[in-house]
This record gives C-alpha cells, sequence and structure tokens, in this order.
C-alpha cells in the first residue's frame, strides 16, 4: 500500500467533539436533573416538541478505529464513536474498561482509522469483539498490520486514512475507563483517497457515522455547501 504521509491532522467535515461529555452513571428522579450549581432541576417541557429529558442523541458521531498493541505485540482494534478532534494537532476519545484501554495505558499510544462504507462489516466485527476473548481477531477478520514507524502501535493497512498518535492525557476513572488526549504525530493515507492535488477526498474515503438514535451506520454524504463560503449570501444582502 502506497503512503500519502502528511504532518499535519485531518480536520474531518461534520465531526463531532463529545470530549466533554462523562460516561459516568447518573442516578436521577424521572425528568430532574444533577447540577453542579443547585441540588436539582426540574426539566420543564418545550411546548410543540417531544420532550426525552436527558437523553441525547448528538450527531455525526465518528465511528472510529482505534488500534493498541498489547503485552505481547498482539494487534488490538476496537470501534468508538464518543470522540473527535480537539485541537489542530489533537484527538481525544472517552472509553469505559476495555484491552484497548490497557493497552494504551500500557504502550502510551495508538493508532486512528475510520470505518467507511467499505469495511463496515469487519469495522463493526471490531467493535462488537473484545480482544481479550479472541487475541487474533485481527487476523480472523481479513486484515493486515505494519508497525507505525512513529509510534508504538499498528497501522491497520486495510483502513486508508490513519492518524499516529502519541497519549498527552490518561485521566482514568474508579471503574477502569479513561478519558484520553493524544497528540497526532503523523497522518498517512492511500493515494487512492487523494483529489488531483493531492488532499484527502472524503467522497473517495466514504466514511461512516454512527446513528445513535437507530443503532446504523450511514455513509458521510454529498458536498452541500462551502465552509467560510456559503453564509456570504446573507453578509452580502445585509451590507446592500
Amino acid at each position: 500500500m502506497k503512503n500519502f504521509m502528511k504532518s499535519s491532522a485531518l480536520v474531518l467535515t461534520g465531526v463531532l467533539l463529545i470530549a466533554a461529555c462523562g460516561n459516568k452513571e447518573q442516578k436521577s428522579e424521572a425528568n430532574v436533573n444533577e447540577n453542579p450549581t443547585q441540588e436539582k432541576v426540574e426539566v420543564k417541557a418545550v411546548e410543540g416538541r417531544k420532550n426525552f429529558s436527558d437523553k441525547a442523541v448528538i450527531t455525526p458521531l465518528p465511528a472510529i478505529m482505534i488500534a493498541t498493541w498489547d503485552e505481547n505485540k498482539n494487534p488490538d482494534v476496537m470501534m468508538a464513536a464518543w470522540g473527535g478532534q480537539c485541537g489542530p494537532k489533537h484527538i481525544t476519545f472517552e472509553l469505559s474498561k476495555h484491552k484497548t484501554t490497557d493497552n494504551i495505558r500500557l504502550k502510551k499510544a495508538f493508532t486512528i482509522s475510520f470505518a467507511t462504507k467499505g469495511d463496515i462489516v469487519q469495522s463493526d466485527y471490531f467493535g462488537i469483539v473484545s480482544g481479550n476473548d479472541v487475541p487474533d481477531k485481527v487476523a480472523k477478520a481479513g486484515f493486515t498490520i505494519t508497525p507505525s514507524p512513529n509510534v508504538d502501535a499498528p497501522i491497520i493497512n486495510e483502513y486508508k486514512l490513519t492518524l499516529e498518535c502519541k497519549v498527552v492525557t490518561f485521566d482514568e476513572d474508579e471503574n477502569g475507563g479513561a478519558r484520553v488526549v493524544g497528540e497526532i504525530v503523523n497522518m498517512s493515507a492511500d493515494e487512492s483517497i487523494l483529489d488531483e492535488e493531492g488532499n484527502i477526498d472524503l467522497g473517495k474515503l466514504q466514511p461512516v457515522i454512527f446513528d445513535s438514535a437507530k443503532n446504523e451506520y450511514r455513509v458521510v454524504g454529498e458536498k452541500v455547501g462551502t465552509a467560510w463560503g456559503s453564509g456570504k449570501t446573507i453578509q452580502e444582502r445585509e451590507v446592500k
């Protein structure tokens, strides 16, 4: 696989950062939410809409694939949705206790790839099966690896876009889960997903997002506008 190396991180259009969301269990009465400044806040219904209280649907959620080594240099991959970019060269995600969590604690490194339309069966499998139960699940999915030359983690060859990351912070909770922030050391891409100018083309990559409302995967769709451009039509009317 030919890789096109870049030193800067990819800003995935529309990827929503969930860095502030915790994976903590919250005990609350019906229609009553905890508030750090008050004892209780009664949730009032918004008229004319169906109200769900604190049940959240956040969109889009990226289907990110986190690859790590274990203590025996066995590769592991899992899918996670609670994550995103949190700076020009940083990415964050939150995990409950998994083999991936243990591996990141051990190696202080990981790689990030993105599930796509073409590999959704394998990617979903990586989210279903634990490396604790199936140590060779990468091989069973028919995928292959290359050791990252920059961090202590594997690159999954079949994923066409990969970020190599080293751990900046690893905030562990009492249950073995963690909120992780990683620094992106390098990004590499297969040439098949590049446009004529050598940039990442999401239309060729066809990444998927996780639809938490229906537990489905959806492909990132067609272009609908230009960033810092489409809104100028309103701005121009204001000037006139």
